[in-house]
């Protein structure tokens, strides 16, 4: 007789611990019969994240150099719109990674 999937115990922090330690040993043991990923994921994955910093950039620099020359002011817009760009590319190139993380199971 098949074992039922669904644990019908209430949720108390000691099942949630007995969960999490399940949970990471299959995860581990998966990860021993599992080969590592082929070159081409790497590669894949560090141009993911690249284009997602350089773009959004890029994308900062070329509308500060826009505002600058069409408003001229003290405030440099070129140098404030890289900054928000760099920060927007981390913030994707953290999304991304973190959606790499939760499909291998992290």
């Amino acid at each position: 007789m098949a074992e039922n999937q669904e644990d019908p115990k209430p949720v108390t922090p000691e099942n949630h611990f007995g969960k999490n330690v399940g949970r990471k040993a299959k995860r581990k043991i998966q990860a021993k019969k599992e080969k590592n990923p082929p070159t081409w994921f790497w590669l894949g994955m560090f141009g993911l994240v690249g284009w997602s910093v350089a773009v959004p950039t890029l994308i900062g620099v070329a509308l500060g150099i826009w505002i600058d020359a069409t408003w001229p002011s003290k405030v440099s817009w070129t140098l404030n719109l890289l900054i928000v760009g760099i920060i927007i590319g981390c913030l994707n190139a953290w999304y991304w990674v973190k959606q790499e993380s939760r499909r291998n199971g992290d």
